[in-house]
């Protein structure tokens, strides 16, 4: 969520060449796996090069590697996409729990991207705000939930490849946008924004 347009690059273009790579080779899953991993080994050390961090880059190309062991083991050129699915579907879960009980994940990205760590619960208002902004969050992993099980579920590997570019950065940039939106309109006119103001403390 927070990788930027790097991160992006990451997400998008190796599930890409792995169509790509699966296509030209007569829908060979080895091959499609092997380009989908070297465009991702060459991503990964121009982004090392950059200056950026060597942790960040690791957790994208194990990402790839592990989804591509996964259709190697299948032998369906679908189940590269697999990891991608279950994920979104653990991030959803994840999303709508923390509303639940109260600690709405939005709210702790913001709050330490701010350096607020979690003094923002300490406002009834901005909890409420956070929570229903989270709910947005949740409503996009869904999305992509149903569109990747969907095709997952047909086999439709082109689809796949497609749907894995135009559902990360735009549905993010989307998604930030609408919950941005929401947090605001639902913050009373006269709250200072996203500083806490003083109100009592919410129950947890």
């Amino acid at each position: 969520m927070l990788g930027g347009r790097r991160g992006a690059i990451d997400a998008s273009v190796p599930p890409l060449a792995f169509v790509i790579g699966w296509l030209a080779t007569g829908r060979s899953v080895s091959w499609g796996a092997i380009v989908a991993i070297g465009v991702a080994v060459v991503l990964g050390g121009y982004r090392v090069l950059r200056g950026d961090k060597a942790r960040a880059v690791v957790v994208s190309l194990a990402a790839v590697v592990i989804a591509a062991l996964i259709a190697l083991h299948t032998g369906r050129a679908e189940d590269f996409f697999l990891l991608q699915l279950l994920s979104n579907a653990a991030s959803a879960l994840l999303f709508a729990a923390s509303v639940v009980v109260r600690w709405p994940l939005l709210g702790v990205i913001v709050g330490l991207l701010l350096g607020q760590k979690t003094r923002w619960r300490r406002d009834p208002a901005l909890l409420r705000a956070y929570s229903w902004a989270s709910w947005v969050w949740v409503l996009q992993y869904l999305l992509r939930v149903v569109i990747y099980g969907l095709l997952w579920s047909a086999g439709q590997v082109v689809a796949l490849g497609v749907a894995r570019t135009v559902l990360s950065w735009p549905l993010v940039a989307a998604t930030v946008a609408v919950s941005g939106w929401v947090l605001y309109k639902t913050l009373p006119d006269d709250h200072p924004g996203l500083r806490p103001a003083r109100g009592e403390q919410p129950r947890a």
